[in-house]
């Protein structure tokens, strides 16, 4: 008798289990890639990767997680000297099975670093600091497919316009962003400012934002024409990454040595709060959803969750050492 209203539960539960999605956190002085329930975020497994995995895209349709395997790690410790053995693989994670599937080899290609995934998975694209390039690989099999020389120190993060005709790539050590043009592989460079690194496009595809840690401002490059347009104060010291919300109206930023979260009005260019957190936060990540932010304070070990529309602190929880790149699959 009380078959059919369980049913009719479980049905009703099914929906929200499958959006709760899975968040995976890179632990770079572990070397391993945490899978973390997007909902309880209970630890569902944990999974070895190359050594200091710093950055992670997943695959559109949730199923795979591309790691890069930098190398660096103990990176911001006052306490140790980072430890620097430049990689050359990527790991790909297999979410639904939760193993590793392959780790592809980069051969000559050093010290990968900025990772996305494009809009159908066919395409991975990844920055190659130790040799100043973007490689494009084949999502399938890791096959290096082109290759763009920015010519650039510390050729760090990669973004795409939403129509992935350009890749934006954040220079830190050249104080600069590149644009590579896909179609016809023309790459140029934009001079933004000390220690480029933090970088993102906004959902229109209208303007790319960095953040020049060095420098302690932000960038804002028109992409119609590539064209620095305003430069502001990052709210904060070492800005080192920046994302905006899904709906495109806020731009927040981690500042690393500030221990701070500041938040953008984008059509103002203002601030509009600031929130503290812990010790050196870099990896900034928010749900699809736009509900929740995620960010990962690599010196106190700790992910803060932030509740995105009333920029407030949730909780946070621990998921190893030195937490810093993180990915999300639907």
């Amino acid at each position: 008798m009380r078959t059919k209203p369980l049913l009719m539960l479980a049905a009703l539960l099914l929906p929200s289990l499958a959006a709760a999605g899975t968040l995976v956190v890179l632990n770079k002085s572990d070397h391993e890639a945490v899978l973390l329930d997007g909902q309880t975020l209970e630890v569902i497994s944990r999974l070895p990767t190359g050594q200091g995995p710093h950055e992670a895209a997943a695959s559109p349709d949730g199923r795979y997680v591309y790691v890069a395997n930098y190398g660096a790690f103990a990176v911001f410790r006052e306490s140790e000297r980072p430890r620097m053995q430049p990689g050359n693989t990527i790991t790909v994670l297999d979410l639904q099975n939760r193993t590793v599937k392959a780790t592809w080899n980069l051969g000559e290609y050093r010290q990968p670093h900025g990772i996305w995934v494009s809009r159908d998975g066919s395409r991975v694209w990844v920055t190659c600091e130790g040799n100043q390039v973007v490689l494009e690989l084949d999502a399938a099999t890791g096959n290096i497919l082109k290759s763009w020389t920015t010519g650039q120190q510390v050729s760090h993060m990669v973004v795409p316009t939403p129509d992935e005709r350009k890749l934006y790539v954040a220079n830190i050590g050249s104080g600069s962003v590149t644009v590579i043009n896909r179609s016809d592989d023309s790459v140029k460079t934009i001079p933004t400012g000390a220690g480029a690194e933090g970088i993102d496009v906004l959902p229109d595809g209208r303007e790319v934002w960095v953040t020049n840690r060095a420098a302690n401002t932000i960038s804002i490059l028109r992409v119609a024409d590539d064209t620095v347009v305003a430069t502001l104060p990052s709210g904060g010291e070492v800005p080192i990454r920046l994302k905006f919300t899904p709906d495109g109206r806020q731009a927040w930023v981690s500042n690393a040595r500030s221990n701070t979260i500041t938040v953008f009005d984008v059509a103002t260019r203002t601030l509009l709060d600031t929130i503290a957190v812990g010790a050196v936060p870099v990896g900034l990540l928010m749900t699809p959803d736009g509900r929740r932010v995620f960010v990962a304070n690599t010196n106190a070990n700790q992910i803060t969750v932030i509740d995105l529309a009333g920029r407030r602190v949730l909780h946070s929880f621990t998921t190893g050492n030195e937490p810093d790149g993180m990915a999300w699959a639907d």
